[in-house]
């Protein structure tokens, strides 16, 4: 039977001669060709579809890396949540598990201003079990104060107004890279106003006319994302008239772009060593002008918010000027937030050579003293007109901050005032910066004053004197009124209560 079936399968057929088990083969692979075929088409649609039902516009959400946060809508019920109409998000660090690392962001229902279009929002910062109100711009009052938790949004207006309040931060415009685009011309060359190590800085001008400068970060390694998300956390919230504001930002593929208000009118660098000489130079009422805004910048950003932020890379080049020589501190790149409770952190050394603290160079421990530090470097510099390291002098000129030193230790701090500055300082506005900017680059950090106390050293009529001697003239005098402002005032805050008011308004 076996021979018989050899047989029928070796005769050869009509189709093409071939022989009867040749054809069976094609047959079956043939089928079997068929079925892939047909597996893969319904494998296909059926993604196709469950893609499209799930997915929403590329115009409304865009790619997020892993490292950039994740927000995720929740339900809370009435007792864990204000009663106010709007949305809930949650915003948590992928990269962390930890419950301090999520925080809370309730986006009120935007309200129409106008016929422009613009939105009015409001939202709230909840960290645990507190919640924390922020404002869409600085008090009024002009006080520092923490924010203290709060069941009501403050309504903020839009920064611009004209364009959609959408952003699934919580806060300022979320721009498509389209947008963008069109507001840097394609991003050309000619409107290059900036760029390093974290990428470059472009001048722009919305749809609106708003003038923006827009920061398109460089992604070297995951560096744009920390970049991007060190500025967010840094500066997204914060408002207040010495700092650049941060209005939205850029989230498409492996773009991160940050998008600033716009400050034309160059920087403390350019005016002190550069471009911006051409116009004249700063007189010496202009420098402490500039000099004090950074001083309540930094004074806000260590004392008035929580947690508070360690800019890390004060420098006369990050301190934007605007027309009427208002200061504007930038560049949050390398900033590191510290929280209650918190003396220190360490971390890698990072900022600009000649700003640097000694112990945080030395040892990696970083403080709001860091700061301090550099800015006692800017305020000799603008002193001065020198650069903190210049190798191009003698060697005991190279160092600022050693080569002042020695000149007030031998009494010929008139010497080091700058000589383009046309009206010298009187004696005693001379001696007052010279004192404050020492008593900032003091080797010991803990010696070192915070920033509310370098604004008042600043704007005092006298030149500082210790605080110890202060006290000594304020108890001679004998004064009730004198005497009820100390008790009530802070150890660290020995000046009246309506000076401190003047010295931190915003």
């Amino acid at each position: 039977m076996a021979s018989d079936l050899n047989t029928e399968l070796k005769k050869e057929t009509a189709v093409f001669n071939l022989k009867v088990w040749e054809l069976i083969g094609i047959v079956v692979l043939l089928v079997i060709v068929v079925i892939l075929f047909a597996l893969t088409l319904y494998l296909t649609s059926r993604k196709k579809s469950r893609r499209a039902n799930r997915s929403i516009s590329v115009s409304q959400i865009p790619d997020i890396s892993k490292e950039i946060k994740e927000v995720r809508v929740e339900q809370v019920s009435k007792d864990e949540f204000a009663p106010r109409d709007g949305i809930l998000l949650t915003i948590h660090d992928k990269a962390s598990d930890n419950e301090l690392d999520k925080v809370m962001v309730h986006l009120g229902v935007g309200k129409k201003a106008g016929d422009n279009g613009s939105q009015m929002g409001s939202f709230h910062l909840v960290d645990k079990d507190n919640y924390r109100s922020h404002s869409g711009e600085e008090g009024s009052s002009g006080t520092f104060g923490k924010h203290k938790p709060s069941s009501h949004a403050v309504t903020a207006p839009s920064p611009l107004p004209g364009l959609p309040e959408f952003s699934y931060l919580g806060w300022g415009h979320w721009f498509t890279l389209r947008d963008l685009e069109v507001a840097t011309d394609r991003f050309s060359k000619d409107n290059i106003i900036g760029e390093g190590g974290y990428g470059v800085v472009y001048r722009g001008q919305l749809i609106n006319g708003t003038p923006v400068a827009v920061k398109k970060l460089l992604n070297n390694l995951g560096q744009a994302e920390k970049e991007f998300r060190v500025e967010v956390e840094a500066i997204g919230h914060v408002r207040h008239k010495n700092l650049v504001r941060l209005l939205g930002y850029c989230i498409e593929g492996t773009h991160r772009m940050l998008v600033y208000e716009y400050v034309n009118n160059g920087n403390l660098e350019q005016w002190l060593h550069g471009a911006m000489r051409h116009h004249g130079y700063l007189t010496w009422e202009a420098r402490m002008k500039v000099l004090l805004g950074t001083a309540k910048a930094l004074a806000y950003l260590h004392e008035a918010i929580e947690p508070k932020v360690v800019h890390r890379d004060i420098k006369s080049s990050n301190i934007l000027i605007d027309d009427e020589f208002n200061s504007k501190v930038s560049d949050f790149g390398l900033a590191k937030l510290l929280g209650a409770g918190t003396s220190h952190i360490t971390t890698r050394v990072m900022g600009t050579f000649g700003y640097v603290a000694p112990e945080y160079a030395n040892t990696g421990l970083l403080n709001e003293k860091s700061d301090v530090y550099s800015f006692g470097v800017l305020l000799l510099e603008s002193i001065t007109g020198r650069d903190p390291v210049d190798y191009g002098r003698s060697p005991q000129e190279v160092n600022l901050v050693d080569w002042l030193k020695m000149m007030v230790g031998s009494r010929r701090s008139e010497e080091v005032v700058d000589p383009n500055i046309e009206t010298r300082p009187s004696t005693r506005a001379l001696k007052r910066a010279l004192l404050t900017a020492l008593r900032c680059v003091d080797p010991d950090s803990e010696k070192r004053p915070k920033m509310s106390q370098v604004v008042r050293m600043l704007e005092s009529e006298e030149y500082p004197i210790p605080r110890e001697d202060r006290r000594l003239r304020k108890s001679q005098a004998g004064s009730m009124e004198i005497e009820s402002h100390r008790e009530n005032d802070d150890a660290d805050h020995p000046d009246s209560r309506s000076e401190s008011k003047r010295s931190y308004n915003a």
